[in-house]
């Protein structure tokens, strides 16, 4: 861990949590550093200059000093850049900070997936449609992490073809499907041409996108076993708007 104090770093807040009587905890994911915990003291206070600048969503610049895992913020800075969301796609930013709080260790710098979330969270505050957005940043954070199956080759080796078809299972390399398999737990069957779209970051269509989320839904949900909260949040909003 860093002894000395970082100053002006790129982050963005992920999530923020009351501490004792005008403190408050937050989770914050940096370029350089990671995901980090730092303590803004006072910061709850009504007079506090940290009010209007501790917000989700919108690029921040944070100095902080410390030693121990849960640091001190000494200077916090609103670095502009985009409107905060609204909508269906204040559901969506919340569902990025959420996975990337539950699926990230702490002070494991990822610089390219802090790009990818920069570039995600910007997509999902400025333009309406922003799904292929979203799948594109879910399959870059489980490559990243190590959590995404190789979707290049086959068990075997052999290129991944777009007229075949494949089991894919979240610990195991993909199988090329045969109508007299006996289906794997947690597997799922996809087309070539899906991997390949997904791989590539390029949706031809809307059914690649909605089997794009299968693949993503079904690595994330095994990775997170007690779900994720913002997904239950807005399937049940929308079943109480549907009723």
């Amino acid at each position: 861990m860093s002894d000395h104090r970082i100053n002006h770093e790129p982050a963005f807040l992920l999530a923020s949590t009351p501490w004792r009587e005008s403190s408050l905890w937050l989770e914050m994911y940096s370029r350089r550093y990671g995901r980090v915990a730092l303590l803004a003291r006072s910061a709850r206070k009504r007079m506090s200059e940290l009010r209007g600048i501790l917000v989700p969503f919108v690029p921040i610049s944070a100095s902080w000093y410390g030693t121990q895992e849960l640091k001190t913020l000494h200077r916090a800075e609103w670095l502009g850049g985009w409107q905060q969301p609204q909508g269906r796609a204040l559901f969506s930013g919340l569902y990025i900070n959420e996975i990337m709080l539950k699926m990230t260790a702490r002070e494991d710098p990822q610089p390219e997936l802090f790009d990818k979330l920069s570039a995600t969270l910007q997509t999902v505050c400025t333009e309406n449609n922003h799904i292929a957005a979203l799948r594109r940043f879910e399959w870059t954070m489980l490559t990243l992490l190590g959590h995404a199956p190789d979707l290049h080759h086959d068990q075997d080796g052999l290129p991944v073809r777009a007229d075949k078809q494949y089991w894919l299972m979240p610990q195991d390399a993909l199988r090329p499907y045969s109508p007299n398999d006996t289906p794997p737990p947690q597997g799922i069957t996809v087309g070539g041409d899906v991997l390949i779209q997904l791989r590539d970051g390029e949706f031809a269509d809307g059914f690649a996108l909605q089997q794009s989320l299968k693949i993503t839904r079904l690595l994330l949900d095994f990775h997170l076993p007690d779900g994720i909260t913002s997904r239950q949040v807005l399937q049940q909003l929308q079943q109480f708007q549907t009723a």
